[in-house]
């Protein structure tokens, strides 16, 4: 059963909504209803000054901040990285993996041993000649 796609004013409208977050909160309240709201931003359109007391501007801000931040903080972790203990951990891993690939080959474990073990002939056909 294919899923009925919505009509593309309600997709926009959908978009818009998330852009103005203050209006959720308002239908919830109860102040307005999502059939009053959808009739005034399709009448209005999406630049009306009405809209703008509905948007959340910290939002962008806030993101802004925090991807800033971010980086700050993987800078700041890169920096204070002693290089001799991260070449340690990885000689570490790299002798671990290879213990463990040891132990599936001693074990018939590994993808090679199931190809070795499914015949001689390496064509998944077989023809002969007349």
């Amino acid at each position: 059963m294919a899923s009925k796609k919505p009509h593309p004013s309600v997709q926009k409208f959908k978009e818009f909504v998330k852009e103005h977050p203050k209006l959720v909160q308002e239908v919830r309240k109860g102040n307005k209803e999502w059939q009053e709201v959808f009739e005034d931003w399709y009448l209005l359109g999406e630049k009306d000054v009405v809209w703008k007391q509905y948007k959340d501007e910290n939002s962008e801000e806030q993101s802004e901040e925090k991807k800033a931040d971010f980086m700050s903080q993987m800078f700041s972790a890169v920096k204070n990285m002693d290089m001799n203990t991260v070449n340690h951990h990885i000689s570490n891993m790299s002798s671990t993996i290879s213990t463990i690939q040891g132990l599936f080959d001693q074990f018939g474990l590994s993808k090679s041993s199931g190809q070795k073990s499914s015949g001689s002939n390496q064509q998944p056909f077989s023809f002969r000649k007349d």
